[in-house]
């Protein structure tokens, strides 16, 4: 196919001036993103770039939300630093903008509601992070809290700092949470091992653990689902 500069397109197809015309909603994500990144190569539009990019994650941008500054830079040509940054930073604002669903107070009313508040913190992580949900009497969220980091395959927990956490935000009840970076679901032996010390430590002082989540790869595994909490 031969290739024609954006410049040349007619404006209902150029994609800034399409937003201004049609409003955003009418854009794809390949449009979107060539608006990110301003322009292509020689011999290849923003557009055309776009859709290559797109197409090696599979045309998911959760999955675009994971690539960093340098695979930018050396996969692609036409990609140096500057675009890679705004598009690294864009799809990080596409993010915090998820997070801001828990300042609405949400109730808890199943797992999958904690899930969908807990994912943007948890799902595009490289290392294991933990998480809590403090909730308030009838279950509504008061705060999402991070407790701690750790590597690839496990994050360490203190009781202490989870409890602390319940009673400096008068919470009643908890939600934790962490990730499963591979993408499994499993729980595993250390899984079990924090979950049933943290029920038991915080019972102490009459915090409750409504469940405990393992996020993976848009999906996740509920405790109290499966009955073992």
């Amino acid at each position: 196919m031969e290739y024609t500069p954006i410049k040349q397109w007619s404006e209902d197809d150029r994609p800034r001036e399409k937003m201004l015309l049609k409003g955003r909603q009418a854009l794809s994500d390949s449009e979107l993103l060539a608006i990110i990144i301003g322009s292509g190569s020689r011999g290849e539009s923003a557009v055309d770039l776009s859709k290559r990019i797109l197409k090696d994650y599979h045309d998911n941008l959760n999955e675009l939300g994971k690539i960093s500054i340098k695979e930018l830079t050396k996969k692609y040509k036409g990609i140096g630093e500057a675009k890679a940054i705004n598009i690294v930073a864009a799809l990080e604002i596409g993010r915090r903008r998820s997070e801001t669903a828990p300042a609405q107070r949400k109730k808890i009313s199943s797992s999958r509601d904690a899930y969908l508040i807990l994912a943007p913190y948890l799902e595009d992580l490289h290392a294991e992070e933990f998480y809590i949900i403090l909730l308030s009497r009838n279950n509504m969220v008061m705060k999402v809290e991070h407790i701690s980091k750790g590597g690839i395959h496990a994050t360490v927990v203190d009781v202490r700092i989870v409890a602390k956490a319940a009673l400096e935000n008068n919470a009643v009840s908890v939600i934790l949470a962490h990730n499963h970076p591979s993408g499994s679901l499993k729980p595993s032996q250390q899984d079990m091992g924090i979950t049933r010390k943290l029920k038991e430590g915080c019972a102490l002082l009459d915090i409750s653990i409504l469940d405990h989540l393992i996020i993976g790869h848009q999906s996740y595994y509920s405790f109290s689902d499966e009955g073992i909490l």
